[in-house]
């Protein structure tokens, strides 16, 4: 293996672990999402939360598919 195949897998790694953490998060703000109960500024920060959360695992899981098409 060269350094730069080294590099690509401990970033896949890394960037697999890392959207397993995300998507635990995300299942656990999921339990009793019913989306935004309007005038609750609770609801409205929770529906952000989740927003968050669905941002963050689609780019990891697009920046890892990225790399698997790479190797």
């Amino acid at each position: 293996m060269t350094h730069k195949t080294i590099n690509k897998t401990e970033k896949l790694q890394e960037l697999k672990e890392k959207l397993a953490k995300y998507e635990e998060k995300l299942a656990y703000k999921m339990k009793g999402y019913r989306g935004v109960v309007h005038e609750s500024a609770q609801s409205e920060l929770r529906h952000s939360e989740v927003m968050v959360l669905r941002d963050i695992t689609g780019s990891l899981k697009q920046e890892i598919a990225k790399l698997e098409e790479e190797s």
